[in-house]
């Protein structure tokens, strides 16, 4: 493994548990060996850049750095990395990105560059950006990254006409999904997948959130029940004695009323980004999902296909809404892969244009 790939794995285990940061990883080399690595710790505590200067010591000076990201050069809740690089007296750095921050924007390699630091951009330049996707929308949008994923049978179906949906996909897809909810800063479900499935959405950082429009959540939910901070999002004013019942569950109520008494969706992404959640992955079901294509708001999709005939016309399909009138019209993904999951397929593709 190269230098640089290596800092994009140690990056990896930074992803979702970093935001609003992006997430870095850095490997410094002296002499042809490792000297100090490390990834971004939480918001107000050492960037990965400082997390491998500190196991380097001093045997930074006249080493290499690799960096997944361009390094920062202002003062946020820490100090800008570029001056510990500079003062620890790193020779060469090798950013594989750029920050799309506008306060870091190809400032920082100017600096390391001012320093009389040799400055190298590009290495694994695709991985580096795909890695930060949601970051870098957060940063330019001021909106959260949105995944929507789902588990369907070859003909579409993602439960039975009795609403049974356990399980479609199997232990080993099961186990992904667990994955990507952990890089994932929330998860959010509609209140037919909770009234429905009654799921748990664990392993996630920073909560889930319901989209309720007209209340319907039951309290015993086991949303409510997993580590993690539950927003009930409800399309109309919220009685006093709901708001009190809620609360008791640790669940907090957010009101977004829109005139037909649907949760207005756009305003919830911005409600989300204020609150600094830059990465969000939906999980059902299909009216949410329906509204969030309908809306142009989605930036990918997972959707894990088992080998398995469902049929019936009443039985649910992934995707709901209004849809579209001609096949020609039909949203297409690009950047398309394709992984096998034992006998499951997953295939993810980003919706054109995003």
């Amino acid at each position: 493994m190269g230098y640089m790939a290596q800092a994009l794995s140690l990056a990896q285990l930074a992803l979702g548990q970093v935001s609003p940061n992006p997430a870095v990883g850095a490997v410094i080399v002296k002499d042809g060996e490792v000297v100090g690595q490390g990834y971004t710790q939480p918001p107000g505590l050492d960037h990965a850049e400082i997390v491998a200067l500190k196991q380097a010591g001093e045997w930074a000076r006249g080493g290499v750095m690799y960096v997944s990201l361009e390094p920062c050069c202002h003062h946020g809740r820490t100090p800008p990395c570029t001056q510990a690089i500079i003062a620890a007296g790193i020779a060469e750095v090798h950013l594989a990105a750029l920050d799309v921050n506008p306060v870091v924007l190809g400032r920082g390699k100017e600096e390391l560059e001012g320093a009389g630091i040799r400055v190298y951009v590009g290495e694994h330049e695709a991985e580096a950006k795909q890695l930060n996707e949601a970051y870098a929308k957060f940063i330019t949008e001021g909106i959260p990254f949105i995944t929507v994923k789902f588990a369907m049978s070859l003909d579409g179906k993602i439960a039975t006409r009795s609403g049974d949906s356990r399980w479609i996909s199997g232990e080993l897809a099961r186990k992904r999904v667990h994955n990507l909810r952990y890089t994932a800063d929330a998860v959010m479900a509609g209140v037919n997948t909770v009234l429905t499935d009654d799921p748990r959405l664990t392993t996630r950082c920073c909560g889930c959130g319901v989209v309720d429009s007209k209340g319907r959540t039951p309290l015993n939910a086991q949303v409510f029940t997993e580590p993690g901070k539950a927003i009930v999002v409800l399309g109309r004013r919220a009685r006093a004695e709901e708001r009190e019942s809620f609360a008791q569950v640790g669940a907090e109520l957010l009101e977004l009323p829109s005139t037909e008494g649907w949760v207005d969706l756009e305003q919830l992404l911005r409600v989300l980004g204020e609150r600094q959640v830059t990465s969000v992955l939906v999980e059902g079901g299909g009216i949410l999902f329906g509204s969030l294509f309908d809306s142009g708001l989605v930036d990918r999709v997972i959707a894990f296909i088992a080998p398995i005939i469902i049929g019936g016309r009443e039985a649910v399909t992934a995707v709901a809404g209004w849809g579209i009138n001609r096949v020609a019209d039909s949203l297409k993904l690009e950047r398309v892969s394709v992984e096998r999951f034992d006998e499951d397929l997953m295939v993810s593709g980003y919706v054109g244009g995003r």
